[in-house]
């Protein structure tokens, strides 16, 4: 109970500390970085893939297509007191059946929140964006199909090298357990996230823990790798791997293991988070 919140007072601990040892000049340095983006722009990666799992038979009912949309819209272009942006965030995810008769969709996730984004540079100009956010998330469901879950999120990421970009990111969950008993079980209360270049430009390998509360069950592991057929365009294709639990919020109790292949369009700098 009380790592959690140890984990969580580092992430802000780190974030203040840094953050006042910043000269005037590198701040509107690490704001610009924002400020390149246009108001409007990609949040978390989106893409379509489509895939078949690892742990079980493969047919028609079993192989599915995942895809994801999320944007992110920046508030204002002047910071707020502290140096914070405002933005609003979306993110939508959806399990598609398109292989079985009916090609029903067997879940959607809708992630709305509000974010204030903090740039700072880390000692030797590792450029960092510290975040504190509130999200909503659930499956637009009612009845004993309901999943839904608020959080309280603090996050840092930073490009600690040209090729090395990591995250570390702790919430507190705000969860009915009505209708999702133990569901703070599995969702846990923190990832870790890292993005190496491996040919700049061309390729690239992503890798998403997500820690459960138990010991050593519960919690998922996402890696992909990704290569960009045109250096001037922002479209990659992608092999995802993912193993674990809550991939889905409808089945959060389930573990899972999918390989998938497709396309993704990335955020064009490192992301907020």
């Amino acid at each position: 109970m009380y790592l959690k919140y140890l984990f969580l007072c580092l992430i802000l601990f780190s974030f203040q500390a840094n953050s006042q040892i910043l000269e005037p000049k590198k701040n509107f340095r690490a704001a610009d970085s924002l400020l390149k983006e246009p108001s409007f722009s990609v949040h978390k990666d989106n893409y379509f893939l489509t895939g078949v799992p690892l742990d079980e038979p493969v047919d028609r009912n079993s192989a599915d297509v995942k895809y994801q949309v999320s944007f992110k819209l920046r508030l204002k272009s002047k910071p707020l007191w502290g140096g914070f942006f405002p933005y609003l965030m979306y993110t939508q995810k959806a399990f598609w059946d398109i292989y079985a008769n009916s090609k029903p969709f067997a879940e959607i996730n809708f992630n709305p929140g509000i974010a204030v984004v903090r740039p700072f540079y880390l000692k030797g100009g590792r450029l960092t964006y510290g975040t504190i956010s509130l999200e909503h998330e659930s499956n637009g469901k009612d009845s004993i199909y309901s999943r839904t879950w608020n959080m309280l999120a603090f996050s840092l990421k930073s490009k600690i090298s040209p090729r090395w970009i990591v995250g570390l990111r702790g919430w507190i969950p705000l969860v009915d357990k009505e209708d999702n008993p133990e569901l703070t079980k599995y969702v846990g209360y923190g990832e870790a996230s890292a993005t190496y270049q491996i040919q700049p430009g061309r390729w690239s390998a992503d890798i998403l823990i997500r820690k459960g509360s138990g010991l050593i069950n519960y919690g998922s592991l996402q890696t992909q790798v990704n290569w960009k057929p045109y250096k001037k365009e922002n479209y990659y294709l992608t092999l995802q791997w993912f193993i674990g639990y809550t991939e889905s919020l409808i089945d959060y109790q389930e573990h899972k293991s999918m390989i998938r292949v497709g396309f993704t369009i990335k955020p064009e700098n490192m992301g907020i988070f």
